[in-house]
């Protein structure tokens, strides 16, 4: 695989041919924001916050999604993209019921946390207070479509990783949901495992074990990777 060089803000770097740029700029330790992207899944390119400027090019472009090329040119926090990144956090919070005082995630939510390091103080968006659904059908955890961003983290470990497919998203723009087993309740459904998987990489409180109250719900993701690297050397095959 061949090298190409390229400039992050300034800096000439070089990576391998076929990276994303994401990853070459963490690689660098070059912060940029992400919800839809989690290490050990397939990029969707989704939530816009880790867009970058080109040089040549007027287009903003997701850096999860973007190959590198010899001789780019990259900025990453101008003015125009830290002014992007805020008002797509706040289209985020109008868009559905983010309220963050009564959420088994506050304090430990990634909108959250994106949101107060983008400075986002106010929503200059009419709430749009959808009128959503709760599903705690299932024995183990609870699905609040109010908190969903659409991410689709949950569908994609779902299906990647624990090759169940039990999530998929039904509907169009803000009208979308995620859905288990084409919009059956989950607690009856017949292909999930009730592994957990989807609701440890869920960045928000959409998806949270039943019993957690305000504020007490933690996830961890590290487990991703721990099963990522098993499979890749083979550490649980028989022989």
């Amino acid at each position: 695989m061949s090298v190409v060089t390229l400039t992050i803000n300034g800096e000439t770097v070089s990576a391998q041919e076929g990276q994303t740029l994401l990853s070459v700029l963490r690689d660098h330790g070059v912060d940029v924001p992400t919800l839809c992207h989690l290490d050990g899944l397939s990029e969707r390119g989704g939530c816009r916050l880790c867009l970058v400027e080109l040089a040549g090019s007027n287009k903003l472009q997701a850096s999860c999604v973007t190959a590198v090329q010899e001789g780019m040119v990259v900025q990453t926090h101008t003015d125009r993209l830290l002014a992007y990144r805020k008002q797509i956090l706040e289209m985020l919070f109008a868009e559905r019921n983010h309220v963050c005082a009564v959420c088994v995630m506050n304090g430990n939510c990634e909108l959250q946390w994106q949101a107060a390091q983008a400075g986002m103080d106010h929503v200059r968006y009419d709430y749009l207070h959808p009128d959503l659904p709760m599903d705690a059908s299932h024995d183990r955890f609870v699905l609040d479509h109010n908190r969903c961003i659409l991410c689709t983290r949950c569908v994609r470990v779902c299906d990647e990783v624990e090759g169940a497919h039990t999530w998929d998203v039904m509907g169009r723009g803000i009208n979308s949901l995620v859905i288990t087993d084409l919009h059956q309740p989950w607690g009856s459904s017949a292909s999930c495992t009730s592994c957990g998987k989807c609701v440890q990489v869920c960045p928000t409180g959409a998806l949270f074990a039943k019993g957690a109250t305000v504020a007490e719900m933690e996830k961890q993701h590290d487990f991703l990777r721990w099963i990522l690297d098993g499979r890749e050397k083979n550490q649980w095959s028989r022989t």
